[in-house]
């Protein structure tokens, strides 16, 4: 695996970096890594995510090892645009929770000169590419895609493996409700 090597300072230029991958993969953690290694930097840095995920917090992000960072809960992608107008680095977790919108805005605070950190879910529970991510992908500098273990046989995972029996494509939750799983040992759980 190549490491993640870009400047920690956008010289004239802004950038995007998006972290992809499955539950439990480590998506939320190196977002925290990159944003903490940016304020010991001394740059001013601006967290978002979004209302729908309050899982463990709603005043921060927290990676399922219990990792934490003051973030700021939104509704609405372009809330960020006012948000963060004096941040150097813009960091939005659990990005798949947000509409199409997030590629303009992203793009937008990287022509302003802005380092926008992302993370978020490149596939849904059935293996479906998960809007917007891929499009955040195809527009991204820097791209790192992150694997878990399958809980059934030790194989890297990027897979998330849902428990519970619904056909909602979207459910809030932690390791009640899905497991990563490899190509292998992941299947469809029957859909009501």
């Amino acid at each position: 695996m190549m490491e993640f090597t870009p400047h920690s300072v956008p010289k004239n230029t802004g950038w995007i970096e998006v972290i992809a991958g499955c539950m439990f993969s480590g998506k939320t953690e190196e977002l925290i890594r990159r944003l903490r290694r940016a304020k010991i930097a001394k740059q001013n840095v601006k967290i978002f995510k979004p209302k729908i995920d309050t899982r463990y917090s709603d005043k921060k992000i927290v990676s399922h090892n219990e990792q934490v960072l003051p973030s700021i809960l939104i509704e609405d992608i372009n809330e960020i645009t006012e948000l963060s107008k004096d941040a150097q680095v813009i960091g939005i977790d659990e990005a798949q929770f947000f509409s199409n919108d997030i590629i303009k805005i992203c793009n937008l605070l990287a022509d302003n000169g802005k380092r926008v950190i992302v993370a978020g879910l490149d596939q849904d529970y059935r293996g479906i590419p998960f809007e917007p991510m891929p499009q955040l992908l195809s527009i991204a500098e820097y791209i790192t895609k992150t694997l878990a273990i399958c809980v059934e046989c030790g194989n890297p995972a990027d897979k998330t493996q849902r428990k519970t029996v619904s056909s909602k494509r979207v459910i809030v939750g932690a390791s009640d409700i899905y497991e990563a799983r490899c190509r292998k040992c992941h299947y469809l759980p029957e859909e009501k």
